[in-house]
């Protein structure tokens, strides 16, 4: 239980870190997703990417969120025990 415990906080971190990465690279190069795709929905208002760097934002905030809620978990089980 405490190894599957460690992994789950490993892959909270993980994933807040991917989604933070996204949200810096949206900030700074926000023609990366026309690039990608190749469709430019907002014609280059901004708008859509200012709209995805927030919900990256709210995917980095929410996975740091239940890694701290992890990590505090492992430290209460191992001073328990």
């Amino acid at each position: 239980m405490r190894k599957s415990a460690t992994w789950r906080f490993w892959i909270e971190t993980g994933l807040a870190a991917v989604s933070l990465l996204a949200l810096v690279l949206t900030l700074v190069w926000e023609d990366w997703i026309e690039l990608l795709t190749g469709v430019d929905p907002d014609h280059h208002s901004g708008s859509l990417e200012m709209l995805i760097a927030l919900g990256f934002a709210a995917v980095t905030i929410a996975f740091a969120l239940l890694a701290r809620r992890e990590r505090q978990r492992l430290r209460r089980l191992s001073t328990a025990g």
